[in-house]
């Protein structure tokens, strides 16, 4: 691309009021408009990132003679650190600006300083944008640039970097490249990935403040014909990664790598979002004069969520609310202006806690004139696939034959007074995302114009439906959520599903119920439970590989006890029912670790193979012998293995139940209640686990015969003792008398 000297836009920061620590910039333009006049009206508004006194930091300016009028709004500060230290902040400022006519391109750039004190030494910073002044055949409008922005402050301990997610959107779905900016490099042992724009570790990161500065470059997926004002034309071949670009924007920031920390799970000291925040790279609408909210939560058990960090566009505001059990809520509230009509507003957020902060993520608010068509779908989630049923009646205007899934090769059907789509969770353009503690299937039914259309009368439509599953449970937070399903997927299998549940039973029909959680259960009680698997693949068979119990929910604890280990199984009163290939039910006898613990959770590792293969690991079955392993799953079909858990079944004491609400007992056994067991009779076995209280039948013969041989033993001492205590003092009164005679 060869920028036109005249079309050059030179922007500096004025005087040296520049904030003392830079900690980065990003420049989000505002789709271009042509002037009745024919000159170009391109506004942008530029993020700057920094400490100490942000407020006071100046905005880009024009040079004289290149833009005939120039409107800069006041620089607000939109964000900065709820603890007023100052050690971070953002500011925004809006500029509009006009562009003589028959220029082909647009240049932005700008300097400063100074950086904050970093590994690499960086002082000086420059900003840069480029973008074209032609219209796309495609659209028949001028190009829009990717959109991105960051957070003014990004943390991550040492031991707990792996990705670092970035946002690069374009509203005219171009393909997007992040590339380092000219003289440029990256720290030791971070890799770019251009096409997905994320940062990943090669390796060990040095602690300290990383620079990074990318640029996002756009590239049409369609062959395209670019015209100009002055007659000109340029073909662009679709996705050529090597032809010019339509748009440059520089998006620069910084790292902070933090000492490392005990423990790098989600959740845990590092925030994790939960449901119900979006996710990153979503889409979502405003509407001009009509407020706005975003909303995340988020929640770390073992530290404190003091604020959200949050890059957004001036006048929004931030309500934080801390509440129980490490969790946080934000809700942002901001409503769009005029000037941002039609724009794509970057938003990025992270949860804060002192040692740390949450993964980044961002998404983009594009802003109408009238509030698009967002109708609401009745959404029914299977274990394998998804429907959707949507009401006409609700939607006035709509029209069937030109709405699509995110894969048009899907088909909808409608009636008179429905539209319905079913689908699987990998087909249709079903993406998978992770939301924190839920594993979402997302879709959406978008309207459509025929590739010949100049005008359209339809409506816009965007209705999108999710089926969302629980990743990981803590049961004991949690008891209503203990029926739900665990999802994952495979490239090979597709998505599947396994389920756990705790029966009343032996006939494994009537699942124990919600509001019976924690299960409680007494001694030597029979308990039913069982592991289902569910797949899209007709002949798949489920194998439990092992199975062990633990006092808490944390299946890594030390102190366990181990019902099935390598598929052997390990206690004596575990019995399998058989049914079929993708069903595996068990019964066990209740029990309890040995001291106060009173509640039990059961974690079973399982594998999906194809049925049939005598490669599998489902064909191996047992392996007692330590040394010999699984082998690779490259040999046979089948799945990783993958963890599901159950409980917890509570301890309530000796005697037999009479609750119909909990399990039942057993009829094969009516135990008499056993004495108590003191905490020493606690044992490990040849594995190194503590072995619980498993007590048969015999076991409590046993231990009641001893518990009356050692009373008889002790009545006949106590005997023996209290008559030689009387024979002394019969002894001594005799010689008394003696001596009184």
């Amino acid at each position: 691309m060869e920028p036109s000297a005249p079309a050059v836009l030179l922007v500096a920061l004025l005087g040296t009021a520049s904030a003392i620590s830079f900690y980065g910039d990003s420049v989000s333009f505002m789709p271009v408009k042509k002037n009745k006049d024919g000159t170009f009206r391109v506004s942008f508004s530029h993020r700057q990132n920094g400490r100490s006194s942000c407020s006071d930091e100046q905005s880009l300016n024009c040079e004289s003679g290149v833009c005939t009028t120039f409107d800069q709004s006041r620089v607000l500060q939109t964000d900065q650190n709820a603890k007023g230290d100052s050690t971070w902040c953002q500011t925004e400022g809006f500029t509009t600006a006009t562009v003589s006519t028959n220029e082909k391109y647009f240049n932005l750039s700008g300097s400063g300083c100074c950086w904050a004190p970093n590994v690499g030494g960086r002082t000086n910073w420059t900003t840069h944008a480029e973008l074209d002044l032609g219209t796309r055949s495609d659209s028949h409008t001028l190009n829009v640039c990717p959109v991105t922005t960051t957070v003014s402050s990004l943390r991550v301990p040492q031991n707990c970097f792996s990705v670092i997610r970035l946002l690069a959107h374009d509203p005219d779905s171009d393909d997007v490249k992040c590339t380092l900016s000219a003289g440029a490099s990256l720290p030791s042992n971070f890799s770019l990935d251009v096409a997905e724009c994320m940062l990943t570790s090669a390796g060990e990161v040095g602690v300290g403040v990383h620079i990074f500065e990318l640029m996002l470059e756009d590239f049409p997926t369609q062959n395209i014909t670019v015209t100009y004002d002055n007659g000109m034309s340029v073909f662009h071949e679709a996705s050529d990664m090597n032809s010019p670009p339509l748009c440059k924007v520089k998006l620069q920031f910084l790292v902070e790598i933090l000492p490392p920390i005990p423990q790098c799970e989600m959740g845990h000291v590092q925030p994790m979002f939960l449901s119900g925040t979006p996710s990153h790279g979503d889409v979502l609408h405003a509407t001009v004069g009509q407020p706005f909210n975003l909303r995340a939560q988020a929640q770390a058990h073992h530290s404190s969520i003091m604020d959200f960090q949050v890059s957004g566009p001036q006048n929004m505001s931030k309500v934080f609310i801390s509440g129980e059990h490490g969790t946080a809520d934000l809700t942002v509230t901001w409503t769009p202006q005029k000037q941002d009509l039609y724009g794509s507003i970057p938003f990025c957020f992270t949860a804060e806690t002192p040692e740390t902060q949450s993964e980044m993520r961002c998404v983009v608010v594009l802003v109408t004139q009238a509030s698009i068509l967002q109708g609401k779908a009745i959404v029914e989630c299977s274990p394998n696939k998804m429907m959707v049923t949507l009401d006409k009646a609700s939607m006035p205007g709509i029209d069937d034959k030109f709405l699509k899934l995110n894969d048009p090769s899907c088909s909808l059907t409608a009636n008179d007074t429905h539209i319905m789509g079913s689908m699987s969770f990998s087909t249709c353009g079903t993406k998978l995302e992770d939301i924190g503690d839920f594993i979402a299937f997302t879709n959406e039914i978008n309207s459509f114009e025929l590739p010949n259309e100049i005008i359209t009368r339809r409506k816009t439509v965007k209705i999108g439906f999710s089926c969302q599953f629980p990743k990981t449970i803590s049961v004991s937070n949690y008891y209503n959520l203990h029926k739900s399903d665990y999802i994952f997927t495979e490239s090979s299998f597709g998505s599947f599903v396994y389920t756990f549940d705790i029966f009343k039973d032996a006939n494994f029909t009537d699942r124990v119920e919600a509001s019976a959680y924690p299960v409680e259960v007494k001694l030597l009680e029979t308990v039913y439970m069982g592991i289902q698997a569910q797949s899209e693949l007709p002949n798949v068979k489920l194998f439990v590989e092992s199975c062990k119990a633990t006092p808490d929910d944390n299946p890594e604890n030390t102190r366990s006890y181990d019902l099935i280990k390598d598929g052997c199984m390990k206690d004596e009163t575990l019995k399998i029912h058989p049914t079929n290939d993708t069903v595996f039910n068990f019964e066990i006898q209740a029990f309890k670790f040995t001291g106060i613990d009173d509640q039990v959770y059961i974690t079973c590792s399982v594998i999906m193979c194809e049925s049939g293969s005598p490669f599998s690991r489902c064909a191996e079955g047992c392996l007692p012998t330590p040394t010999r392993r699984r082998r690779r799953r490259g040999t046979s079909k089948e799945t990783d293995s993958h963890t599901i858990s159950q409980g917890p079944l509570q301890f309530v004491g000796p005697s037999a139940p009479h609750d119909n609400s909990v399990l039942q007992r057993s009829d094969k056994l009516e135990p008499v209640s056993p004495p108590p067991v003191p905490e020493n009779t606690m044992s490990r076995n040849s594995e190194g686990q503590w072995g619980g209280q498993i007590l048969g039948s015999h076991i409590s013969t046993i231990v009641f015969a001893s518990a009356f041989i050692v009373s008889l033993l002790l009545m006949i001492v106590a005997l023996v003792y209290i008559r030689r205590m009387r024979n002394q003092e019969d002894r001594k009164a005799l010689i008394v008398s003696v001596y009184e005679n």
